[in-house]
């Protein structure tokens, strides 16, 4: 194929996102927000049970909106779908050992942290979505954007790897965050958190409170956080549609599963290596994608295969993080969490 052509294919990009189906999602998922933070609008200490409920929902709401795609668009659509939705579970999953972490550092009360995640996941949602349109764009526009997307993949993948093997990945230094020293610069903070208030009257001034610190901590972790997973989707999937939907439900059920998990995470100390595992596997699959484009012979990675090398790299990280954590031994970032907890 022609280095013409190749743009020309990579610029019509298909999608089973109608416009009906796009403002059915794009409305379903303000009104599931809407419901959490009426769910959250008295802080409490989040029960088991409570998260339990709520993640059984979140999971069997994308599962069943799979299954829907599966039936309507064809088992190609609804593999990727799937594909897609379990990457970015997992990659979510990583991305709620940090909140823990602030949330730890900032000592949120147990009553703030729902709402604290829950601004976190509202951000997320509203910056994956400008990501999933520049990734579109460039899609559409530059014949390189899939070599582009898989060297950011294999890149973060390398840091992740080192930062795991230094046993530093999971580091939180609040006093060094760029977003907390500009927000201390501009307003003054108080000491104590008044609810989920972000600002109080402090004399004749309006002073910043510990809660607004943590959201604002919270959303700039969101900007790398979409760095890293727009990108990995599209590894899976060209449907800027179903890219927003794998994104969308794999955030949306986040504020009940980290209740669900918090224990479960701290053990999970291998994690980091799966995703560097995942996140380069992902980058040379975009790599071999693009490759293909120019050359026919290159061959290319079935979305399929894909699904099975996700879910057996989950696995294995999943049992060798348990039998490495059997005895209680945690490394000293996750002791913080798994104590706080």
């Amino acid at each position: 194929m022609s280095h013409v052509s190749y743009l020309s294919a990579a610029s019509d990009l298909s999608s089973v996102g109608t416009p009906t189906l796009w403002a059915v999602t794009i409305v379903g998922v303000i009104l599931l927000l809407v419901l959490d933070f009426l769910v959250t609008r008295r802080p409490h200490e989040v029960s088991m049970r409570e998260a339990i409920g709520w993640s059984a929902f979140y999971i069997a709401l994308p599962l069943a909106f799979g299954g829907w795609l599966w039936a309507r668009y064809g088992s190609q659509q609804g593999v990727e779908y799937l594909t897609g939705y379990l990457v970015e579970k997992s990659l979510s999953v990583d991305n709620l050992f940090v909140f823990m972490l602030l949330l730890a550092a900032f000592a949120v009360p147990a009553v703030l942290a729902q709402r604290v995640l829950l601004y976190g996941i509202a951000g997320a949602l509203v910056l994956r979505a400008v990501f999933i349109a520049l990734g579109a764009a460039a899609l559409q526009t530059l014949d390189f954007a899939f070599l582009l997307f898989a060297i950011i993949l294999i890149a973060t993948a390398v840091k992740l790897l080192r930062d795991a093997m230094s046993g530093h990945q999971q580091e939180v230094d609040i006093n060094n965050m760029r977003s907390v020293k500009l927000l201390r610069k501009v307003m003054p903070v108080v000491d104590d958190y008044h609810g989920t208030k972000m600002t109080v009257r402090q004399g004749a001034k309006r002073a910043l409170t510990p809660f607004a610190l943590v959201v604002v901590a919270v959303l700039a972790t969101d900007v790398v956080f979409a760095v890293d997973s727009v990108p990995a989707v599209y590894g899976i999937t060209e449907d800027p549609y179903l890219v927003f939907a794998t994104n969308a439900f794999a955030l949306l059920g986040l504020r009940a599963l980290y209740f669900v998990l918090h224990a479960a995470l701290s053990r999970l100390v291998h994690l980091s290596y799966g995703l560097a595992i995942i996140l380069a596997f992902i980058g040379l699959k975009l790599g071999l994608h693009w490759a293909h484009g120019i050359w026919d012979s290159v061959p290319q990675i079935p979305t399929l295969a894909s699904l099975g090398v996700i879910i057996g790299v989950l696995v294995v990280v999943t049992l060798t993080s348990l039998r490495a954590t059997r005895g209680g031994d945690l490394p000293e970032d996750r002791k913080v969490v798994a104590e706080r907890h």
